[in-house]
C-alpha cells in the first residue's frame, strides 16, 4: 500500500501488481471540485485498489470519505456535507467493452492505458455532490405563495393595488378610441 498518489499510472501494471494507494488529500488540492464548494477547507481520505473483477476484468475499487463545505441553497449558509463513496470502476480501453461490465461496476475509459488517480477522485466527488445542496434540518420558507387553483391569501389587499391600464380601459370603453 502506498501513501503517495502519482499523477499518472499504467492501469494494466497496477492491476497486475494488485497495487493500492491510500492517503488523505486536502480539498484545496482538487481544483475542479472547488467551484461547487462554499469553502476549500477539509480533507478527503482515499483508498484506491487495483484488482481483477469477478469476470477477470481490470477494476478500480474507489473508497472516499470526508466532509466538504457546501452552501445551502435554501438558507445560503455554509454547511458540512459528509462524503462516503464506495464504488467499483471497470477499466476500459474502448467504449465497446462497457456493455460487458458487471452491473455493479461503472465504466472508466482509460487514456492510452493510463489514468490519473487524482482526477478519478475528483470525478467521484463531483458525482456525489447534491444537485441542489440543502442543509439537513433547514426549515422550508413560509410565505404567501399560492399554488395554481388556490385562492389568494391576501384577497383583501387586491383593492389597494394600482392597476396601470385600468384608466386606459375606461377611456376605450367610453369611446375614446376614435383611431380604429
Amino acid at each position: 500500500m502506498s501513501a503517495s498518489l502519482p499523477d499518472f499510472v499504467d492501469a494494466e501494471r497496477m492491476v497486475a501488481g494488485r497495487r493500492s494507494f491510500a492517503g488523505v488529500l486536502p480539498v484545496a488540492a482538487l481544483p475542479r471540485l472547488l467551484p461547487a464548494l462554499a469553502e476549500d477547507r477539509g480533507e478527503i481520505a482515499y483508498n484506491l485498489d487495483f484488482e481483477q473483477g469477478v469476470l477477470g476484468d481490470p477494476e478500480l475499487h474507489v473508497r472516499l470519505s470526508g466532509r466538504v463545505i457546501l452552501q445551502c441553497q435554501r438558507t445560503l449558509q455554509p454547511f458540512a456535507w459528509p462524503v462516503e463513496i464506495d464504488t467499483r470502476l471497470g477499466l476500459l480501453a474502448g467504449e465497446d467493452a462497457a456493455a460487458a461490465l458487471p452491473g455493479a461496476c461503472e465504466p472508466l475509459l482509460l487514456e492510452n492505458g493510463s489514468l490519473q488517480p487524482r482526477r478519478v477522485i475528483e470525478d467521484e466527488l463531483l458525482l456525489a455532490l447534491p444537485l441542489v445542496p440543502v442543509k439537513p434540518g433547514s426549515e422550508i420558507l413560509q410565505g404567501g405563495w399560492n399554488t395554481p387553483g388556490q385562492s389568494p391569501q391576501d384577497a383583501g389587499k387586491d383593492a389597494l393595488v394600482t392597476h396601470p391600464f385600468a384608466d386606459l380601459r375606461k377611456l376605450m370603453q367610453a369611446g375614446g378610441n376614435k383611431h380604429r
